[in-house]
């Protein structure tokens, strides 16, 4: 048996990768498809096989994925064209005869109403419906080194700016993520599936403030606004409008529910507890 994985030069496909080769998938089974082949030298040198496949161009996917027996689509970082390209991968995918198709969603992607990540990750469920090809969706909260870029304006400002309320967020560490779909790659009984995959134990914004704090070892405040006034001081900041949007959408989100933790299906296909916020912010802030 043959797995790739695709868009594999990014955050999440390397610990993917290394998941595998923990999972006992020798070097020479495993491909890594990237876009820009010097991205990928660390794979390279552990012996897997990288290929050049970039999800704007299909002829491309199709070569990377020859002779490949199942592979986990990664979804890609561009919004507003990812339903388009995710598209091109599992064309690609169907076409070169992969048996195994399983794609990196979001959390609640069959409920949720506000997550404004949403909508891409839905039209690509649906479009991996229809393809024929055997599928596992695997539905992603968020990864806790997203805050990190927050967590050292936070500690730079004092204050934690938030619209969210008590709303709580299930993150976990993206290796936690990259050791469950290791598991959906490696063994039976997944076809047909939907996971809903988040941390074990859900947390605050007011969590965050606190964690935030003990690791800058200073005092840090939450500034709770409506959405309203949220957007008009990222505004005010300087933040860029369709990132200001976004950012308050998320909170609307998490405020909502939809974010919060939805089971046990991440902790049991990881095989293991998942990576509380601190030991992951902690890591992502090294």
């Amino acid at each position: 048996m043959t797995i790739a994985v695709t868009a594999a030069s990014g955050s999440l496909g390397p610990l993917v990768i290394d998941e595998l080769l923990a999972h006992g998938v020798r070097p020479s089974q495993l491909i890594a498809v990237v876009r820009d082949l010097g991205r990928a030298e660390r794979m390279a040198a552990q012996g897997v096989t990288v290929r050049q496949g970039n999800y704007d161009n299909p002829p491309s996917l199709l070569a990377a994925l020859e002779g490949v027996s199942r592979v986990l689509v990664i979804s890609g970082s561009e919004l507003g064209r990812r339903v388009v390209q995710h598209a091109n991968a599992i064309d690609a995918a169907r076409d070169a005869g992969v048996n195994l198709i399983a794609y990196t969603s979001v959390l609640r992607a069959g409920e949720a109403t506000l997550n404004p990540l949403l909508e891409e990750h839905v039209g690509t469920e649906r479009y991996l419906e229809a393809s024929g090809v055997p599928f596992v969706m695997l539905r992603n909260g968020f990864y806790t080194e997203n805050y990190a870029a927050q967590a050292r304006q936070v500690l730079s400002s004092g204050e934690l700016l938030t619209s969210a309320g008590e709303g709580r967020t299930a993150s976990a560490a993206r290796r936690d993520f990259a050791a469950a779909a290791a598991t959906v790659l490696t063994t039976p009984g997944h076809e047909g599936q939907r996971y809903e995959l988040a941390g074990g134990a859900g947390w605050t914004m007011h969590d965050l403030a606190e964690v935030i704090g003990r690791i800058g070892a200073r005092q840090v405040h939450v500034r709770q606004v409506d959405e309203v006034s949220h957007l008009e001081a990222l505004l005010g900041a300087g933040v860029p409008q369709p990132v200001a949007e976004l950012t308050v959408a998320i909170d609307q989100a998490v405020r909502a529910g939809e974010l919060d933790t939805a089971g046990d299906d991440l902790e049991r296909l990881a095989g293991r507890a998942t990576t509380s916020l601190e030991d992951g912010l902690r890591a992502a802030m090294a």
